[in-house]
């Protein structure tokens, strides 16, 4: 048994976007042709997700494509942003409480925006409760898969990182782990969860 069980946040207990908030965030970009946006989007999260400004993020999107984004624009987009992923899986959320109350010491380890942060805890605040760590890479300053994010995160739980179940939705994140010395898995569902801590 894993002495510590380390989430990744999206797309394993927090909910990825859904089509209309995809939308919502087109809608505030003002675009009639979002195919190069979202490339941009993706492209150049890294450095949001590690500290970047908000404002700086969206200068560089637009920069990219090739447009400007005025201050009512930017606000507009990091709101629209923001709620995107501010929502959780409930049966996710049921087995975060299932397993502190067996006794398990629980991590998190989340590639996310500072801007993201103090809307997502202040929503989610009574299961964030469960974890010993909310590791956020916008706080230590490197995102998944740089090798110090599992190091971290295994130093703020008071475990080595072979000591620690990690469960994550990108393989590319889930080998980095298995790399710094967890035991790490592709999320598929709270029931594979289960049967990997008994």
């Amino acid at each position: 048994m894993p002495r510590a069980i380390v989430f990744d946040l999206f797309g394993v207990i927090a909910s990825t976007q859904a089509p209309e908030d995809i939308r919502k965030i087109e809608k505030a970009a003002g675009l009639d042709d979002p195919t190069a946006f979202w490339e941009a989007y993706w492209a150049l999260r890294e450095p949001y997700d590690a500290g970047q400004p908000g404002a700086d993020y969206w200068a560089a999107v637009a920069g990219r494509i090739g447009t400007r984004f005025d201050d009512g624009a930017v606000r507009a987009l990091i709101e629209a942003d923001m709620d995107s992923w501010s929502n959780a899986d409930e049966v996710m959320v049921e087995l975060i409480g299932e397993l502190a109350a067996e006794g398990h010491t629980l991590g998190l380890l989340s590639n996310i925006v500072g801007d993201l942060v103090p809307i997502f805890e202040a929503r989610h605040r009574a299961w964030l409760a469960h974890f010993s760590a909310l590791t956020y890479s916008c706080e230590i300053g490197v995102a998944k898969p740089d090798r110090r994010a599992y190091e971290i995160v295994a130093q703020r739980l008071g475990v080595e990182p072979r000591d620690c179940l990690f469960l994550d939705d990108r393989e590319v994140n889930v080998l980095a782990a298995r790399e710094a010395g967890m035991r790490a898995e592709v999320f598929r569902t709270p029931e594979q969860v289960r049967a990997l801590v008994a």
